[in-house]
């Protein structure tokens, strides 16, 4: 399931992960702050990261500036 529609426009999940993530976090504390299953926060995670919404460093994920523009 996509996070990020073909016009763009983020789901509720994706906008859940976003938000997760004020501060530097790594897939399973993304979980216990979403209640989202991990599946769909590791699958999110990388749909998002290749759009350029989050970047991975060191197995924790932060907020690009386009990210926080989608916020």
């Amino acid at each position: 399931m996509a996070c990020i529609s073909p016009d763009g426009t983020l789901t509720a999940s994706a906008r859940k992960i976003l938000e997760a993530l004020s501060s530097a976090a790594t897939p399973e504390e993304i979980v216990h702050v979403t209640g989202l299953p991990l599946f769909r926060v590791r699958s999110g995670l990388r749909e998002m990261a290749q759009a350029g919404l989050v970047e991975e460093k060191e197995g924790r994920y932060i907020l690009t500036e386009s990210g926080k523009q989608k916020l």
